[in-house]
């Protein structure tokens, strides 16, 4: 377990310290308040560690006459502006003074605002400095009894600036300097010491929250699983200790760092962060692994702060039940017996996939068990046409086979029987300009085709025995064994031992025993990651044991499947066993 107990922190664990910073408090007068509003003057001041490094005025010249009222609260007439340089001319000079310092500014938002557009106007690639807003630093760090209000004007008066604002860039920048100085002077006793607490004392972030930072002081800057605990005492006097969160990161110490910033804005990871004692890291070898790692913890230990992959295996499938006349039932797990396809997000989901079904195929729907041998009556569904009726044991008993093998087969092999199913429908909304029912239809179409591809794509790797794959990354090569659809193991090794790397990998792989169904062996969020990786450029497979593939027509090329829904002219010819739906 590592130590992460309380410790003095260093000025890297917490930031840049606030006598180091360079600050560039800056000002603007414009000819208005309006989105069409231009700047007239730029006012700006740096400093750092109380010290005056140099200053920047400007007047800009408008390509619009400036209002009266705002040449009488100013003072800054057209006459003045008339030989001033254009913002072409002044906006970049200031972007030259201010680069790489943080913007400080009263009432910030209206200042980086106008500075932002100029940028953009000018085709200048906006820098996202760190900006920090005096008035909302002033509203957190005063108390109302001592100033009313945040103004400008106010705070000058509160700190005794030696320069008074007057609606002048630069004599505004003066104050504001003066301003900042003194809010500084004041947070310093609240405990804070760098720029990061002071971004995060301005929104607001618990001094007990910006305490634990020190937990992300031993976590590696390396790909792993984190996750977040409470200690506690069981009634017994036992310990006990329940996880309340876990996550992945590329870069466990950055990001757990910043659960204990300002950028952590969500409310239940608030509380998460507030009741917690400690946090704990995985280091693992890949960004892969990583995740898969993660998605197990929240499957295994269900933290309660965690809202997502916590119900992995709860999916839906379509069964096409093992007996006389199969048919179409809806479950939640999958054994050895029938033929399984899916899987949905809920139940609602498969519902509208076997109605998918049921239109293209004269499947029954009844739900009792039907005797190959004894007969019994045909319900409506067999006197609308929409059922062959085996259940009478007539031609329909026959006939039903082929069905049954049809549907099967665009499951595991040709999607396009179900897509063409339609065409007839289709054009005949869409000539009588129906387009809303045709647009019914083609959702419900297309929701059944990306469930076709998630289905092959989760197949294709469970019926793969091993795979072995490497992709090139910084530290040479990222390798991985995959068993039918599992992650069985992951290392690094640089491009000279990246051969003997994969070896000793699948050596010492986790046995993975053949899933039931065809389907993978691990959750189905997991089979997804691993897919998405297997399909990123650059994948080298080093080893195979078993066909990684998809049938011919299991997807389609981008594009088609428009065509599929609607038909070429003339419409195609349908299978026997497929029926238009009228």
């Amino acid at each position: 377990m590592p130590d992460i107990s309380p410790a003095q922190p260093s000025f890297e664990d917490l930031g840049v310290p606030l006598p180091d910073v360079t600050f560039v408090v800056v000002d603007l007068e414009t000819t208005g308040g309006s989105a069409e509003s231009e700047i007239t003057e730029i006012g700006a001041v740096k400093v750092r560690g109380g010290e005056v490094l140099g200053e920047f005025q400007t007047l800009v010249r408008p390509t619009s006459e400036i209002p009266a009222m705002i040449q009488v609260l100013t003072g800054i007439t057209n006459q003045m502006v008339a030989t001033a340089p254009p913002l072409s001319v002044a906006l970049p000079a200031f972007a030259e003074f201010a680069a790489g310092t943080v913007l400080v500014a009263h009432n910030a938002r209206f200042d980086t605002g106008f500075l932002r557009r100029g940028y953009e106007q000018l085709g200048l690639a906006w820098p996202r400095p760190t900006v920090v807003d005096t008035m909302t630093l002033a509203r957190t760090a005063l108390l109302r009894d001592e100033v009313p209000n945040c103004k400008l004007a106010t705070l000058s008066r509160h700190f005794r600036t030696t320069t008074e604002p007057n609606h002048r860039a630069l004599s505004d920048a003066r104050a504001t300097v003066d301003v900042l100085h003194g809010l500084l002077e004041r947070v310093g006793n609240l405990g804070v010491h760098t720029l990061d607490d002071l971004t995060e004392f301005a929104l607001q972030v618990s001094p007990d929250r910006r305490a634990k930072r020190t937990w992300a002081a031993n976590a590696p800057e390396s790909a792993g699983v984190y996750y977040f605990y409470a200690d506690s005492t069981a009634p017994d006097g036992t310990p006990k200790r329940d996880v309340l969160y876990v996550g992945k990161s590329g870069n466990l110490r950055r990001r757990v760092r910043s659960y204990f910033s300002a950028a952590e804005k969500r409310g239940r990871i608030h509380e998460m962060v507030r009741v917690a004692t400690g946090v704990e890291f995985i280091v693992c070898a890949t960004d892969l692994e990583a995740e898969v790692r993660e998605l197990r913890m929240i499957e295994s230990l269900a933290p309660r702060y965690n809202r997502r992959s916590k119900n992995q295996r709860k999916v839906q499938w379509l069964k096409l039940t093992d007996e006389a006349f199969p048919r179409l039932s809806i479950v939640t797990k999958v054994r050895s017996d029938g033929t399984y396809f899916g899987p949905f997000r809920n139940r609602d989901a498969a519902e509208e996939a076997a109605l998918t079904l049921y239109d293209a195929f004269r499947l029954r729907r009844c739900t009792t068990r039907l005797s190959a041998k004894k007969a019994s009556a045909a319900c409506a569904l067999a006197e609308m046409g929409r059922c062959v009726a085996p259940c009478t044991l007539g031609d329909g008993a026959d006939e039903y086979p082929a069905i049954a093998q049809a549907v099967t087969d665009s499951w595991l092999t040709d999607v396009r029987p179900v897509l063409r199913s339609v065409r007839l429908r289709m054009r005949k909304l869409v000539e009588q300009e129906r387009f809303e029912e045709a647009g019914t239809i083609s959702d419900r179409l297309t929701a059944y085709y990306r469930t076709s591809i998630r289905f092959h794509r989760l197949r294709s790797l469970a019926l793969c025995r091993e795979l072995v794959a490497a992709l090139p990354s910084a530290n040479g090569w990222d390798i991985h064994v995959i068993r039918y659809g599992k992650l069985a193991a992951a290392t690094t090794a640089p491009s000279a031992r990246a051969r003997q790397a994969a070896e000793d990998a699948a050596a010492t792989a986790e046995t993975v025993l053949p899933p039931k169904g065809g389907l993978p062996a691990g959750s189905v969020e997991e089979a997804e990651r691993i897919a998405a990786w297997l399909e990123l450029p650059g994948i080298r497979l080093i080893e195979t044991d078993g066909d990684w593939a998809w049938p011919v027509n299991a997807g389609l090329p981008d594009g088609a499947l428009a065509t599929e829904l609607l038909g070429p002219e003339p419409p195609l010819p349908l299978e026997p066993a497929i029926r238009l739906a009228s």
